[in-house]
């Protein structure tokens, strides 16, 4: 199979979606990879290093493209990317597609074969392709956190640790999944005090267990995330429904009752976030303030550690990509109902439910895409 991997385009988007490492897994395998010039300058590997891999450089993403069966990246394509998409081509990447009909409608009428990273699963239930990068996110939702509260900023003024004498800031939590566990890995590190909410008994007791009174945990309702949110000088959301869009637990009211200068790192942003405020922001211009409340909603978060994020991420996605290419997609889904559930766009049609229902279209059982 000929196999591509474009350079991202996105902005401050400098993950790749293979290593040169996993391109001499696929040559091995029989397969060529076209990778785009420059593609992994921003993990420090170089053409060279492709070169030396396996890997065929191409000059241009057009020719990536045009030459290649299955695309392999990191972000979900964008408008430049999406008419480079041909029929029948896979497309293997994060897409999240509920909260963007724009892109969402591109990929229909592309005609492509689409499998989200996002909605790939596991025996245990959990997100494999997901995971990786919901560990970072949520470890530098705590440094992003931190950083802001700093008076220079905007912030409070609070440092999350305190001092002998001066008590620690506080940082409340929505969400006891990866990225809010990862997050309260950090937090109790810097020496904050740390609630996390979650309306999962199971989640809330992992949590118990893992860090013990060093954090607080609350089933979340209304009244417990209403009284939190008032306390927090740092919130951050980590709440996620697979392949929905998240739910807004904090509304523009919430805001009014926040500390002023208290900080909002929205994690859940990639699936539309999780308050009513959020909007994505980049790395260029990470934060807006809303009623004294300083938003950080960057959409591809771990981009701003690139070579711990793309091999974290490789790590986790190169068993499937290789049997996707060794099998083609047909054969590789029918094999493994976990990747089933990441096809989400095949043929012109919606394959995913949750995405389908977001975006107000028709729903295509994968079986049919199956035949």
């Amino acid at each position: 199979m000929q196999v591509g991997v474009p350079k991202e385009v996105k902005v401050r988007e400098y993950r790749v979606g293979l290593t040169p490492t996993s391109v001499r897994e696929l040559c091995a395998h029989g397969h060529n990879v076209l990778v785009e010039a420059g593609a992994g300058l921003g993990i420090g590997s170089s053409d060279e290093d492709y070169i030396k891999a396996g890997a065929i450089i191409m000059g241009t993403a057009k020719e990536v493209f045009s030459k290649a069966d299955m695309i392999v990246k990191v972000k979900e394509p964008q408008p430049s990317e999406i008419p480079l998409l041909s029929k029948g081509q896979l497309l293997f990447t994060y897409l999240h597609l509920a909260p963007d009909p724009v892109q969402t409608l591109g990929l229909i009428q592309s005609g492509a074969t689409c499998i989200a990273y996002e909605t790939v699963t596991s025996a245990n239930g959990g997100l494999p392709l997901l995971a990786p990068m919901s560990e970072v996110a949520g470890r530098m939702a705590v440094q992003a956190g931190a950083y802001f509260l700093e008076k220079a900023h905007g912030g409070l003024g609070v440092l999350l640790g305190g001092v002998p004498g001066v008590p620690p800031g506080r940082v409340t939590i929505l969400g006891g999944g990866v990225v809010g566990t990862h997050a309260a890995s950090i937090a109790v590190g810097m020496g904050a005090e740390v609630i996390v909410l979650d309306r999962s008994v199971d989640a809330l007791r992992r949590i118990w267990t893992q860090f013990g009174a060093r954090v607080t945990t609350v089933f979340s309702t209304r009244d417990a995330i209403d009284r939190h949110l008032r306390e927090a000088d740092l919130v951050i959301g980590g709440v996620l429904v697979p392949g929905a869009s998240a739910p807004k637990l904090i509304t523009r009211a919430h805001l009014k009752g926040m500390k002023p200068g208290s900080i909002l790192v929205d994690v859940a942003i990639d699936q539309g976030g999780c308050a009513e405020t959020s909007k994505a922001t980049t790395h260029d211009a990470p934060t807006f303030v809303v009623d004294n409340v300083i938003h950080y909603c960057v959409a591809n978060m771990p981009a701003g550690v690139p070579k711990t994020s793309t091999y974290a991420l490789n790590n986790a996605t190169l068993p499937y990509v290789l049997a996707l290419a060794d099998k083609g997609w047909k054969r590789a889904l029918l094999d493994d109902f976990h990747l089933r559930n990441g096809l989400n766009v095949w043929n012109g049609h919606i394959t995913c439910e949750p995405v389908a229902a977001a975006s107000n279209l028709s729903y295509t059982p994968v079986v049919e895409a199956l035949g």
